[in-house]
């Protein structure tokens, strides 16, 4: 048989002299002095890396968008300048071919770039190629750093270019 006398806790030999803490109560203090501190120091450092990861994040997002809407910007302004045919010689030998006048063609592409009601998008080249066949249209769309910003980047321009050619249909 067990005795209770064993299992009841004896008090601590430090606990019977009043006014005198524990060893383990001046360890706790001394701990708490030497670490008086660091936890601001973790904090301003992980703020730090949190701001970073979120400029990454938001700012990142605003140039991956800003790239896709400068393809598709593209893409619609070099699809529209491909529609200036030159129906007279569509009429008179069957060839699909694009205007002799590339002012036309490329004013037409300017007109769809620049109709796009979005500050920062340029139209920044336009060619027609491929004796009359195509026309190769760029486009920049400048996007504004945000969180970046702060560190002294304030964003940039994404450009695209796209080519398109009158499609003659079925033959």
């Amino acid at each position: 048989m067990i005795s209770l006398a064993r299992l009841t806790p004896q008090p601590a030999a430090a606990a019977s002299r009043p006014g005198w803490p524990s060893a383990c109560a001046r360890r706790a203090v001394r701990r708490r002095a030497a670490e008086r501190g660091s936890m601001s120091v973790f904090v301003v450092l992980f703020s730090g890396a949190v701001f970073l990861l979120a400029g990454l994040l938001v700012d990142g997002g605003a140039a991956i968008n800003a790239r896709l809407k400068a393809a598709d910007i593209a893409e619609q302004a070099a699809r529209a300048a491909a529609d200036q045919i030159d129906v007279e010689t569509l009429r008179a030998s069957g060839q699909v071919r694009l205007l002799a006048d590339e002012g036309a063609v490329c004013g037409r592409a300017e007109e769809i770039a620049t109709d796009r009601d979005a500050e920062g998008v340029r139209m920044t080249d336009c060619t027609v190629g491929g004796g009359q066949a195509d026309v190769t249209v760029g486009v920049a769309v400048h996007w504004n750093a945000f969180f970046l910003s702060a560190l002294g980047f304030a964003g940039s321009d994404m450009e695209a270019e796209a080519t398109a050619a009158p499609d003659p249909g079925e033959e």
